[in-house]
């Protein structure tokens, strides 16, 4: 490759975008990478992403695995495929809303019931950017509301990666929830209520006081979902943003990331050291304050015995 020539697909996104050789000898039984993903696919919704390996998809389609590799030469690959698979496109009806935050709640609700349907989506690892047909689509139509808006391309884009990072991590948490209920026997509704008595029984309100006066309101068998509350008031405050920049506010500057040092990632070993250490003295401190809340409680608890009451 030239310095100015593009770099090479790599085969997994070649076969998504449908532009990878076809295999020059296959079995002599209908085969295609639509078949293999598809069958892989109905692996993980059953029994998990755990399930799928070449032989399993072999198996399940009355080959070996040596002939799935003539179309798909690589489990990441596969998993790749997979992935673009379950995500499908943005479904039609966000065309039809009116305003950019309409579309985006739309959006958010779709990409949570995908989560709902392949959990297993979620344990893939998230390597950059899935430069895929149904994934461009999903972050094309996110950015493409927003185009009418005063807002940079860089803040569409955290706009629309803002609205993807609230509908994964609903997706996390509900997906916990019904592997939970799933194992147990439980509903998720059941699960909750379990949760909210294992609390009650560790979180006192000297160590945890914010988070005691909580669980005694409730908070975790509430109806309320916190999800769409957290989507709400950030969409808030983008229109708050928006509304600013049309009145001739400055764009704001939000070029500085948050990062770890170099050494830190690197692995040196006196940063792990030291960082043991801190860890170490931070659970240290708080033992010790724990100390002392009982110290304190203890000694009330005597001069309030002693304190002759008139």
């Amino acid at each position: 490759m030239t310095e100015n020539e593009p770099p090479e697909l790599p085969r997994g996104i070649a076969l998504a975008w449908g532009v990878a050789a076809n295999p020059q000898r296959g079995p002599k039984r209908e085969m295609s990478v639509e078949r293999i993903v598809e069958t892989a696919v109905d692996i993980a919704d059953a029994d998990g992403i755990g399930a799928v390996s070449m032989a399993a998809v072999a198996a399940a389609l009355g080959f070996t695995p040596m002939s799935l590799y003539r179309y798909v030469s690589a489990k990441d690959d596969l998993l790749l495929l997979m992935q673009e698979h379950a995500t499908g496109v943005p479904p039609e009806p966000h065309r039809e809303l009116d305003g950019w935050r309409e579309v985006l709640l739309h959006l958010w609700g779709e990409q949570v019931l995908l989560y709902q349907r392949h959990p297993w989506v979620l344990s893939l690892p998230i390597t950059g950017s899935p430069i895929t047909p149904n994934s461009s689509a999903w972050l094309d139509a996110n950015l493409a509301v927003l185009e009418g808006t005063p807002l940079s391309t860089d803040e569409r884009m955290a706009v629309a990666l803002a609205v993807t990072g609230h509908a994964r991590w609903c997706g996390i948490v509900l997906a916990g929830y019904t592997e939970q209920a799933r194992g147990s026997g439980l509903t998720p509704d059941q699960v909750a209520i379990r949760e909210s008595e294992l609390y009650d029984r560790v979180i006192s309100a000297d160590e945890f006081p914010a988070l005691r006066r909580a669980i005694d309101d409730g908070v975790f068998t509430s109806p309320a979902d916190p999800f769409r509350f957290g989507v709400e008031r950030t969409l808030d405050g983008v229109a708050a943003y928006i509304d600013a920049l049309d009145r001739g506010a400055p764009h704001e500057d939000a070029s500085e990331w948050v990062g770890a040092a170099p050494a830190e990632l690197a692995g040196d070993r006196r940063v792990k050291e030291a960082n043991r250490a801190v860890r170490e003295a931070e659970k240290a401190l708080r033992a010790a304050r724990k100390q002392e809340r009982q110290a304190i409680r203890e000694a009330s608890e005597r001069l309030s015995r002693s304190t002759p009451r008139g």
